[in-house]
């Protein structure tokens, strides 16, 4: 046994982090982790988990009205922000615990508060304790990219939002990502008079178009206002908390909120990785190996922070194969392709595999796509559409890509990114039987090849 500290240093306790401290402790590692807010990280606290909990109450009053169609009169709703803020304060606080009461029971000894490197070697902690480590892990995430323009500091970011003392009147959101457009659903659903401001000429780049033009367009029959090719140039303090936006164009917005979701910033600052000799890319994100390894033998990184695929289950699946490839002697990698993702607008995007034009780049392919009113639809009376696209290999006739817009597109996406990932060929589709009446059954019952017509 080494006559450092511990065998393991952890920096960061979000999903990936976590997930590597315990299981580098089941294979009889001496593990110590480190996080300086609270443990859970991103996804947990101020991310993935809170997000979904209020994009849920977001979709309550489409629900409400809909019933009617279904034959109930509801009476009259009224909502509570406090009330939904504190639920779910209560329920991160309770999955906080539970990660909490996961690294204890593995035996990782928990610091609550901030470490940096020192060197290859050691770190420090907040409090000025050097803690000796055979492997140090980086795991720190990432954190909302801040602007330099006047009155940036009147602007709040996603972590923020989550907290907000009460619904504003009026929101205007910087950004055309995850972030800004699942907050534009969230709000715009709450009542609030929402409006998103992007320096593109759409939304979600990186994306299929197909999908990019649905997202879009349902957030404009949500009643978002989208204001595409500006960039907010200033902001000022008015009266009664109402914020003056000045932006590039020269128009004039007034918002009691403005939030910045202009993208996110590994979060390596003044943790003294540089100096300790660990390479960074361009943006300052941590570049790794295949096997997680820093350009400094004993530092890895994994998640957010490597600025790859920033997802919660990457990171957590990184961080799952740092720990039997590095103490558990089992080499072994991740595979980032065909990874199904989400965008929990309204409606919902849920996406696995190639774009159209990814696809088309690397040779011929055959598009199958259909768009239909969902049968829920057809008695709520809401103008609603379901968009499915299938992206097929036209010599080989596997499935490069499936993409959904429409409601539980995510849970859809999840079951469908299996057969992606096992080379699924559109034969293999048209073969299973379709379950009626679903959604779901146009991905197996799709068979005219899409001409553009």
């Amino acid at each position: 046994m080494s006559e450092r500290d511990v065998d393991l240093f952890v920096i960061g306790a979000g999903s990936g982090g976590v997930r590597a401290a315990r299981i580098a402790a089941g294979h009889g590692a001496r593990v110590a982790i480190a996080e300086e807010y609270r443990i859970g990280g991103t996804c947990v606290i101020r991310g993935c988990v809170p997000k979904k909990l209020l994009v849920y109450a977001s979709r309550f009053p489409d629900a409400f009205e809909d019933s009617e169609g279904f034959g109930w009169s509801v009476p009259e709703a009224t909502f509570s922000w406090p009330k939904l803020i504190a639920a779910k304060d209560n329920e991160i606080g309770r999955l906080s615990s539970i990660y909490e009461a996961n690294l204890v029971k593995a035996g990782v000894e928990i610091f609550r508060q901030r470490a940096t490197v020192v060197d290859a070697h050691s770190v420090r902690l907040a409090d000025g304790t050097v803690v000796t480590a055979d492997v140090i892990l980086v795991a720190a995430g990432g954190a909302p990219v801040k602007e330099t323009f006047p009155g940036a500091e009147l602007a709040i970011s996603s972590n923020e939002a989550f907290d907000l003392p009460e619904l504003p009147e009026r929101i205007l959101i910087a950004g055309g990502g995850y972030i800004a457009i699942e907050f534009a659903g969230i709000f715009a659903g709450l009542g609030v008079d929402t409006t998103i401001i992007h320096r593109r000429d759409r939304l979600l780049r990186g994306f299929d178009e197909d999908l990019r033009d649905e997202v879009a367009d349902g957030l404009i029959r949500r009643g978002v206002t989208i204001l595409f090719e500006d960039e907010i140039d200033a902001i000022e303090e008015g009266g009664d908390g109402v914020k003056s936006v000045r932006t590039k164009t020269g128009a004039t917005i007034e918002a009691e909120a403005v939030m910045l979701a202009i993208g996110r910033d590994a979060k390596v600052a003044g943790m003294g990785l540089a100096e300790a000799g660990v390479a960074l890319n361009p943006r300052g994100a941590v570049l790794v190996d295949e096997n997680f390894r820093t350009s400094v033998p004993s530092i890895y990184a994994i998640g957010d922070v490597t600025d790859r695929l920033n997802l919660t289950p990457v990171a957590i699946r990184e961080g799952h194969a740092f720990a039997d490839t590095v103490f558990g002697k089992r080499p072994v990698t991740v595979d980032h392709s065909n990874v199904p993702t989400a965008v929990f607008s309204t409606p919902e995007l849920g996406t696995v595999g190639l774009s159209e034009a990814e696809a088309r780049a690397k040779g011929e392919v055959d598009i199958y796509k259909a768009r239909f009113r969902p049968m829920k639809a057809t008695l709520s009376g809401r103008e609603e559409r379901v968009l499915m696209k299938l992206v097929v290999d036209a010599a080989t006739d596997r499935m490069l890509g499936v993409h959904i817009v429409g409601e539980d597109a995510a849970e859809m996406i999840q079951v469908a990114a299996i057969a992606v990932k096992m080379g699924a060929t559109k034969a293999d589709f048209d073969a299973t039987m379709a379950l009626h009446p679903s959604a779901a059954e146009e991905l197996v019952t799709l068979r005219t090849k899409w001409t553009g017509d």
